[in-house]
């Protein structure tokens, strides 16, 4: 009875981790380096050159307009997988290689959103010389840092 009640648990809070995690993977890939949650603080920080800031500039239009047309058709596919797994749940009958087939259905979709960002994000760095990069990791690893740090301050109090 445990591993059933767990089972329901997951399968319930599947739907809401996967569309947070891709509200974030689409506002991360959708806004390239427009917010400094998202880059945008490390890639000011590298002194780009004006042709640098175009060809950023040009990425992130050309993003934008993709982003638009599959966030619609992403949105209504999540929504019919969340309902799907919502009657899966209810029913009298827990069908656990359905819940496991839509499940992972889910998580691959991810994982392909997953992929495009990190493609955007790549052709974004790219565009920096290898000075630009080596300050790039250096900012991102201290920009880590501190995240972690504030999260353990959390977890303490």
């Amino acid at each position: 009875m445990k591993i059933f009640n767990k089972t329901i648990v997951i399968a319930m809070a599947l739907p809401l981790a996967l569309g947070s995690m891709s509200a974030f993977a689409g506002q991360d890939h959708h806004d390239g380096m427009k917010k400094g949650h998202h880059g945008g603080k490390l890639f000011s920080q590298l002194d780009l050159t004006a042709t640098q800031k175009q060809e950023m500039k040009t990425l992130r239009q050309a993003n934008r307009s993709e982003y638009k047309a599959l966030r619609a058709e992403n949105h209504k596919v999540m929504r019919a997988e969340q309902q799907q797994l919502e009657k899966l749940v209810l029913a009298s009958n827990f069908d656990e290689s359905a819940v496991r087939a839509v499940a992972e259905k889910m998580s691959q979709q991810q994982v392909e959103r997953r992929v495009a960002m990190l493609e955007q994000r790549h052709k974004m760095l790219n565009i920096l010389t290898p000075e630009q990069k080596q300050k790039y990791v250096e900012l991102k690893q201290q920009q880590s840092e501190k995240h972690f740090m504030r999260l353990e301050a959390k977890q303490h109090h």
